[in-house]
């Protein structure tokens, strides 16, 4: 009997249908599928492509306006230092808020934090504006695709030696560590550490253990060019002993010279001769063995000073060498630290909550992460500057934790939350009720339930939210998107001080440069006379309809001005997203 496919039979198929069939095939390999939105031919030949996961619609689009843009919100904006940056909050759905990004903040990002919707079918995820719940036969396709489009979209903003860190349980762990090595690529992968939550009695989730553990996913954009910190001496106590290298390298403690056999080497399987003349041998035990150091770094050692003999209580000797705080045994100069351990075990939900509540005097939110893990992971990231992203950013921990971590190490970083106001059943909303006055008291100082006014961590920030504008190609759409885009072109300059406005054109200043959105091109004349008056240089953004930004109207001031076409620029990045 004939095999059949989608019903029918291969020895009635065509020619054309029996090629397409083998190229399906052999273009198969293994990774994550699910029932996600594509067409059939790019689905793999296992899964029904009438089983599709229903499209994750928006209003804007559904209303034929899929192009976001922002629009600050100017009685949020909190300034207590013009000389330190500008932090962003961006109200809307995060995939508006990312594609936004991709035009703003491209390759731009250092940190990517996120606590996405764990989908436990317990009202914790939406899917076109409805709770998923366990029942659904879509759950976790609905979730694949929602965070498949968001992370693709997070890639591009990561820098070549960017990170992206995210948490989730045992849901969707095995499902986004697939579609992660899909999207970041296999050999990007960092690990997957396991945050242990000391308190509480643990998850019901298990009908058969107590899981006290979540975990958090890490990737890099390129992992050729990462690098991760260590978390620095853990055990300082160990460093008593003195000597008289004590000023340069500072104290010591003694390490056992030998070490276990599962990496032993012959060469480093040799007799030591000990004070009173007697041979020890590296083994422990009955056990083979080998030293850490080689024959002659061993003489040389001995002879100054660094390797230490000494006797156990059984009367054996024991060969140590001496393991110096701030140098190794040759003296070069070295910072002490341990790479970080796979398992987090010093924060717990409870932390998380409970800072909450000592801004808020209630809870106001469940289940926040605690600041102390959000600072313990940005800290890998070496850049004392570093860009901060959290596009489910939920109650603002992350952005908390990056104005605690200036404050604590004179750091320089900033942070680019994006969050939406949840759903109408929401007692509150997210991103104006609770994110917002939580980053406003981080700031600004609050009073708190037990302690009474906490001094605050300074800071600027932006509030923004997010807009729409008609997608149709269009003169005055056109238009319209210029008007609507000057928000972008501030945050993608990082120029925030208004300088000059008219109708035809605006101009912000940067702390060393000037940016011009000039509106009209029967305006540029006038804008010429305003910025030739001003010493500086101007990158400025000028309206055409196509990607001629009117170089030749700029010829007799080429050498001060930076010109680029709107929207055209804006658009190449739009098409891209919303093909």
């Amino acid at each position: 009997m004939s095999k059949k496919i989608n019903g029918k039979e291969y020895d009635t198929w065509s020619k054309e249908e029996l090629i397409k069939e083998i190229v399906k095939i052999k273009s198969t390999t293994y990774g994550l599928v699910w029932h996600r939105d594509l067409p059939e031919e790019k689905i793999d030949i296992l899964v029904n492509p009438d089983a599709r996961t229903p499209n994750e619609m928006f209003p804007n689009e559904m209303a034929g306006k899929p192009f976001p843009v922002l629009k600050e919100i100017k009685g949020k904006a909190i300034e207590s230092d013009k000389s330190k940056l500008v932090n962003l909050l961006i109200e809307g759905d995060n995939y508006h808020s990312l594609a936004v990004l991709n035009f703003t903040h491209r390759e731009a990002v250092d940190v990517i934090y996120i606590d996405p919707p764990y989908n436990t079918g317990n009202n914790d995820f939406i899917y076109n504006d409805k709770f998923v719940p366990k029942e659904d036969s879509f759950r976790h396709s609905k979730w694949l695709s929602f965070i498949e489009k968001r992370l693709k979209l997070a890639k591009n903003l990561l820098k070549p030696d960017g990170l992206i860190f995210m948490s989730i349980n045992d849901v969707e762990q095995a499902p986004l560590k697939m579609i992660c090595d899909e999207i970041f690529g296999e050999t990007n992968f960092v690990a997957n550490l396991v945050w242990a939550n000391k308190e509480g009695g643990g998850s019901s989730d298990s009908k058969f253990f107590r899981i006290k553990h979540e975990y958090v996913l890490v990737y890099a954009k390129d992992i050729e060019k990462l690098e991760i910190l260590g978390v620095g001496i853990t055990n300082k106590e160990r460093y008593t002993l003195e000597d008289k290298c004590v000023k340069e390298r500072g104290k010591y403690y003694l390490q056992k010279l030998n070490q276990a056999s599962i990496q032993y080497s012959a060469s480093l399987d040799y007799p030591i001769e000990t004070p009173d003349g007697k041979r020890v041998l590296p083994k422990q035990g009955n056990k083979r063995a080998c030293w850490r150091w080689s024959k002659d770094k061993v003489v040389w050692g001995i002879k100054n000073d660094f390797v230490v003999f000494k006797k156990d209580k059984n009367g054996k000797w024991q060969v140590y060498t001496k393991q110096y705080m701030f140098a190794d045994n040759e003296g070069n100069e070295l910072e002490r630290s341990n790479r970080p351990f796979g398992i987090i075990d010093e924060f717990s939900s409870i932390q998380g909550t409970k800072a909450l509540e000592n801004i808020f005097h209630k809870k106001v939110f469940d289940y926040p992460k605690p600041i102390g893990l959000i600072k313990y992971l940005i800290k890998r990231h070496p850049r004392k500057d570093a860009v901060v992203l959290d596009f489910m950013a939920g109650s603002g921990t992350t952005g908390h934790a990056v104005l605690e971590l200036n404050s604590e190490e004179k750091t320089h970083k900033s942070f680019i939350l994006c969050t939406n106001n949840g759903d109408e059943k929401s007692i509150h909303k997210i991103a104006s009720d609770i994110c917002y006055p939580r980053i406003k008291a981080a700031i600004k100082g609050h009073k708190n339930t037990k302690e009474g006014k906490v001094s605050g961590l300074g800071g600027n920030l932006k509030y923004y939210m997010t807009d729409f504008v008609e997608a149709e190609p269009t003169d005055k759409n056109k238009r319209k998107l210029v008007k609507e885009s000057t928000d972008m072109l501030c945050i993608l300059e990082n120029a925030f001080e208004l300088i000059q406005e008219t109708e035809e054109f605006k101009i912000f200043k940067n702390t060393d440069k000037y940016i011009g959105v000039v509106f009209y091109e029967e305006a540029i004349e006038d804008y010429k006379k305003t910025i030739k008056k001003i010493d500086g240089h101007f990158n400025t953004y000028v309206f055409s309809m196509g990607d001629d930004p009117h170089t030749k109207k700029f010829v007799d001031i080429k050498d001060k001005v930076t010109l680029c076409a709107i929207p055209e620029v804006i658009l190449k990045v739009y098409r891209e997203i919303f093909k």
